[in-house]
């Protein structure tokens, strides 16, 4: 099945199960903007739990804050983004849609990849066992030959990036030959900068109003508030400021589904050290976020970095963490080093001095800054893409079968386990109802009597919930139950008793961290 069809069916399962819903539906919605479901919010607070966890409760030297989402207006003047926050934006003049001038350049560019690739798995396929990947791909013609002009249009990218020359960007759109999705056509306008921030007034009046900005950014927030929260902890460098917050920006093209919103959510954290440290610091962050992400055990081949040619103004060496999408790797999270640009500006523009005093030293000094920046959405969506599966089974019976399953981590699945009576009579829903009222106290729980045993136990897989606790006939009998198992779908039979032991071991956070 063609990766298009798999995310639009994706797509489909999130509002059909109770995960994602497209906001203000009722009035036909609004782009870019969703709201999340009875589950949908469970798995999103699961996953904000085991990043804040893994930074806050596993570090002596993390410590968390919530910064408000209005601030000072000379905060995003200081920071850049009144004068920098910008997009290159350009339009087809067929299709009257509106796009992202660089990244219609990205995707061209990845279309070279994407060639050598075919061309490296049809050799897969001719020479078999004997294939030797990386000596065909620095040998082979037809791939040095695509390779090569990939390198080219890399580089007239980069630097016309780099000013920007937004001529020069048009003109690789140009000389590319890209076309509008939509209209088929070359018609393009010209190339011009898009500010991303949404703004907004504060003041009882409108003659006393201030404009103000929504945070592009929840990093700002932190920056401000170092002396604050170092003074107040006693921090001692190295140490990071964690954060999780709702962000905005006025994205151009918000598509994908929630991978590009103009609502957001962020989980940020700064870690502050010192002058001379920070490339180590960052090579150090860049391995840890890979092992986070790893231990959730969709496939280290699924995850790869993608060291940045371009840097921000603010950064000295920057990474993404990609994972490979069903359109495509792309970023899940990045780390940067930001030098000592925020604090400097802050201390510039405000007037206050934003310098860590060093014992050892005896000197004060503005520190150096590692960020470390994922986005809950995209972690969410990368989540339900990797746990999204569609299976051909064969029933006992020889009859063919098929089920939709959500394989989510334990960990983070919104609901861990469901308490299945296997008939509604003969005491079996009283059993039921106590063990779900006992159980609920550790884990969500959900009850369900209503259809076959067979309907509810699929209903289960396609919400993701990796255990199900069957009570029958002879469970009146023993005090024992049922467990399914969602991946495997085997049963075992266990003591009630047992329960909440047996499926805390298996859900366990503790366990999860420990892979860290």
């Amino acid at each position: 099945m063609a990766h298009e069809d798999i995310f639009k069916k994706l797509v489909s399962h999130c509002k059909e199960y109770g995960y994602v819903f497209p906001s203000s539906e009722i009035y036909d919605g609004l782009a870019a903007v969703y709201d999340y479901g009875q589950y949908g919010v469970e798995l999103k607070n699961n996953i904000k739990k085991y990043w804040w966890d893994s930074m806050v409760l596993m570090h002596d030297n993390i410590v968390g804050l919530d910064s408000a989402i209005f601030m000072h207006p000379t905060i995003w003047k200081a920071s850049g983004h009144v004068d920098a926050f910008n997009d290159p934006l350009i339009d087809n003049k067929d299709s009257k849609k509106r796009y992202r001038a660089d990244v219609l350049i990205e995707e061209h560019l990845e279309k070279f990849s994407e060639k050598i690739d075919r061309e490296v798995e049809k050799a897969k396929a001719r020479f078999g066992e004997k294939f030797d990947e990386a000596l065909y791909r620095s040998t082979n013609p037809r791939i040095l030959e695509i390779q090569e002009k990939y390198d080219l249009l890399h580089k007239k990218f980069i630097d016309a990036m780099a000013g920007p020359d937004l001529a020069a960007i048009r003109q690789i759109i140009i000389d590319s030959e890209i076309v509008c999705p939509v209209s088929g056509t070359r018609n393009w306008t010209e190339v011009r900068q898009f500010n991303l921030m949404f703004s907004t007034e504060i003041g009882a009046t409108s003659d006393g109003a201030m404009k103000i900005y929504l945070r592009p950014e929840t990093a700002q927030g932190i920056f401000v508030n170092f002396l604050n929260v170092q003074k107040t902890g006693r921090m001692k460098l190295p140490f990071g400021i964690a954060q999780i917050g709702k962000a905005f920006r006025n994205e151009i093209v918000a598509r994908q589904f929630i991978f590009r919103m103009r609502e957001f959510e962020q989980m940020e954290m700064q870690f502050f050290v010192k002058p001379g440290t920070e490339l180590e610091w960052f090579r150090q962050w860049k391995e840890a976020r890979m092992k986070w992400h790893r231990a959730l055990g969709f496939g280290d081949e699924n995850y790869r970095f993608h060291d940045h040619d371009k840097l921000a103004h603010y950064a000295n060496a920057a990474s993404d963490i990609e994972y490979k999408f069903p359109f495509g790797f792309k970023e899940v999270e990045g780390i940067h080093s930001r030098t000592d640009f925020d604090l400097k500006q802050h201390q510039e523009y405000s007037g206050k001095k934003m310098q860590y005093f060093d014992p050892e030293k005896n000197e004060s000094y503005i520190p150096y800054v590692i960020e470390t920046s994922i986005g809950v959405d995209r972690m969410f969506l990368q989540v339900m893409a990797a746990s999204y599966y569609e299976e051909d089974l064969t029933r006992e019976d020889g009859v063919p079968d098929s089920r939709v399953v959500l394989r989510l981590p334990s960990v983070l699945a919104p609901v861990k386990l469901a308490v299945l009576p296997l008939v509604r009579k003969d005491t079996l829903p009283e059993i039921s109802r106590r063990i779900s009222d006992e159980l609920k106290f550790d884990f969500n729980c959900q009850y369900d009597e209503k259809d076959s045993i067979g309907k509810r136990y699929r209903r289960q897989d396609a919400i993701g919930t990796p255990y199900c606790i069957t009570i029958d006939y002879q469970s009146v009998d023993d005090e024992t139950v049922t467990i399914r198992y969602r991946d495997t779908m085997l049963q075992e039979r266990v003591p009630i008793s047992r329960l909440r032991a047996i499926i805390a071991d298996k859900v366990s956070l503790r366990e999860q961290l420990k892979k860290l």
